[in-house]
C-alpha cells in the first residue's frame, strides 16, 4: 500500500509537531544518546530554515515542535552563510547550488531525515550493530500558532512527568522547559515566539493565554516565567477517561503558586493528549478548515470532512487525515 502523502505548507511559515519512535524494544536511548540527539537537533536547526520552539527526548521516542520557514524568506547570501557556517573549512560552496539548497533547507522531511539518519549512524557505531533504529516514518501535525501552540508545547514538556521520571517539568534535562531553566537557553537554541502576539486582547479564548497574549512586548525572562506557570497549571489537571492521574502533585503546584504565581487551573487543557499526536491539523475552526481545503485531495474519505471541536479546549478544533 503506497504511503499517504504528508501535509506540508510550502508557501508560508508553518509550525509542526513532529514525533518519531524507535523500532527497538525497551528504552534504548540513555543519557549519552539523548545528549547526542539534542546536539544533532541544535546543529541542524542552525543549517535548515527553521526555529525550534520545543522538544522532548525520551527513552524510546522524541518530540520536536518546529517552525518551518518558506525558502523565499531567505536571500542567497543567507543560504550561503548557513551552509558555510555549518560545514566550516571542510565544506566547499558553489553559487550554482543555491536553488537546490533552498529547496532542501526549507523541507521538513529533509530536516527530520538528517536528524534520524545521523542518530542511527551514531547509535549503531556506539553499540556495534547494524540495521534500523527508528520505526515507521515520523508523524507530523500542523499546529496553529498562539493558544494551540502553547497547549501543544505544554503537552510535550509534560512527557517526562507522565512517565514518572521527574516531579517537576524543569528537572528533566532533555525537554524544552528544562533546557531553558538549566542552561539559560544556551546559544539561544529555542525560540519563545509562541505566536501569541498575533492576537488582540478580545481574541484570546483561555485564561492562561490572556496572561500571555501580549508576549510580544514581554522580555524573554517574563515570557518564560508565564509559560512555566501555564505548564504547572496544565500538569495539575486530572485527565478523565484516559486512566491517567494528574502529573504534577498538588502540593508542588500550591507551593509554586504561593511563591511565584496565582492562576486558575486550565480545565480547557483536559483531553489534550491524542489531539496533539493523532491529528493532521489542529487550531481554530478557520485554520483547520482552510488547511483541509488546501490538502483535500490527500484525504481518503470522499465525504466532506468537518473540523471537530476538541473537548476541553474551547475554540480549538482538529481534523484527522488517516484512513478510516
Amino acid at each position: 500500500m503506497p504511503r499517504t502523502q504528508r501535509m506540508i505548507i510550502n508557501d508560508e511559515t508553518a509550525v509542526y509537531h513532529v514525533m518519531s519512535r524507535t523500532a527497538l524494544d525497551g528504552f534504548p536511548m540513555d543519557d549519552i544518546e539523548k545528549d547526542f540527539m539534542l546536539d544533532l537537533i541544535r546543529r541542524y536547526a542552525a543549517l535548515y530554515l527553521v526555529e525550534i520552539l520545543g522538544f522532548c527526548l525520551m527513552g524510546n521516542h522524541f518530540h520536536v515542535l518546529v517552525k518551518m520557514f518558506p525558502e523565499h524568506k531567505f536571500t542567497d547570501e543567507d543560504i550561503k552563510k548557513r551552509y558555510e557556517k555549518f560545514y566550516g573549512d571542510d565544506g566547499m560552496f558553489a553559487a550554482g547550488w543555491i536553488p537546490s539548497l533552498r529547496k532542501k533547507l526549507s523541507s521538513l522531511s529533509e530536516f527530520v531525515r538528517k536528524i534520524k539518519v545521523g542518530f542511527t549512524r551514531y547509535y549503531n557505531k556506539r553499540h556495534n550493530r547494524r540495521g534500523y533504529f527508528w520505526g515507521d516514518r515520523f508523524k507530523s501535525v500542523i499546529v496553529e500558532k498562539g493558544e494551540t501552540l502553547i497547549n501543544c508545547l505544554a503537552y510535550i514538556d509534560l512527557n517526562p512527568l507522565r512517565a514518572g521520571i521527574v516531579s517537576r517539568p524543569e528537572e528533566y534535562r532533555w525537554n524544552s522547559i528544562g533546557y531553558h531553566i538549566q542552561t539559560g537557553n544556551k546559544d539561544d537554541f529555542l525560540s519563545l515566539d509562541f505566536g501569541l502576539k498575533e492576537f488582540g486582547p478580545g481574541e484570546i479564548r483561555s485564561a492562561v493565554t490572556s496572561e500571555l497574549h501580549w508576549a510580544g512586548v514581554l522580555d524573554t525572562k517574563e515570557r518564560l516565567e508565564r509559560y512555566r506557570r501555564y505548564v504547572y497549571e496544565a500538569g495539575a489537571l486530572d485527565h478523565p477517561g484516559k486512566g491517567q492521574a494528574r502529573v504534577i502533585d498538588n502540593e508542588i503546584v500550591e507551593h509554586e503558586r504561593e511563591n511565584d504565581f496565582e492562576l486558575n487551573r486550565m480545565r480547557r487543557f483536559r483531553y489534550r493528549t491524542r489531539y496533539f499526536t493523532d491529528s493532521g491539523v489542529i487550531g481554530s475552526k478557520e485554520f483547520v478548515s482552510s488547511n483541509y481545503q488546501r490538502f483535500k485531495d490527500l484525504f481518503m474519505s470522499k465525504r466532506e470532512k468537518i473540523p471537530k471541536l476538541v473537548a476541553g479546549l474551547n475554540g480549538v478544533y482538529s481534523l484527522k487525515r488517516l484512513a478510516e
